[in-house]
């Protein structure tokens, strides 16, 4: 994917099929909410790929919200209006600015409609180990930052330079 790509998670479909989400989820569904929003803007601004994330909200009264998050575009859907709707919707208007589109959502009915929309989908499995690694990449990128401050003047020598100041780390000369 590239930076102009877009993908768009069915927020609920994501809490339901990832583990740590679907627990947190059985505690406070708001907690779920917040931590999936933290590891998907941890996600896109690793990846540089903009995320929407959509939570559907059709039994709740009113027009649906859009709100940024850390960054991350979140839309609630409006009364009467199902995620999926919204999908499908945001995958018609983006595709007209052809853009490569992703859709997240292990609903195999949804799957096939995006599909034929254009727009390409990715498992709620898939998009985990992809959250995952990416996770496990800017933790490495972390650590190999720290070592490297920590032994950042020793890092900077050459062979013979680091030979004459250990010897005078030593006391020899």
């Amino acid at each position: 994917m590239t930076t102009d790509d877009v993908l768009i998670v069915d927020g609920y479909n994501m809490i339901g099929a990832w583990p740590e989400l679907r627990e947190a989820a059985e505690r406070d569904l708001e907690e779920a909410r917040d931590r999936l929003i933290e590891l998907l803007a941890d996600y896109q601004g690793f990846t540089g790929i903009k995320v929407i994330l959509v939570f559907d909200a059709h039994q709740v009264p009113g027009l649906g919200a859009r709100l940024k998050q850390r960054g991350l575009d979140i839309r609630y859907t409006k009364e009467k209006e199902t995620a999926d709707e919204c999908i499908e919707r945001l995958v018609g208007e983006l595709m007209r600015r052809r853009r490569r589109i992703q859709v997240a959502t292990s609903d195999y009915a949804e799957q096939r409609v995006i599909f034929g929309r254009g727009a390409l989908r990715l498992s709620a499995r898939e998009l985990l180990n992809q959250v995952r690694e990416s996770r496990r990449l800017i933790e490495q990128t972390i650590r190999h930052r720290q070592e490297s401050r920590r032994n950042s003047f020793d890092h900077h020598l050459r062979g013979e330079w680091k030979e004459v100041f250990e010897r005078w780390r030593r006391g020899r000369k």
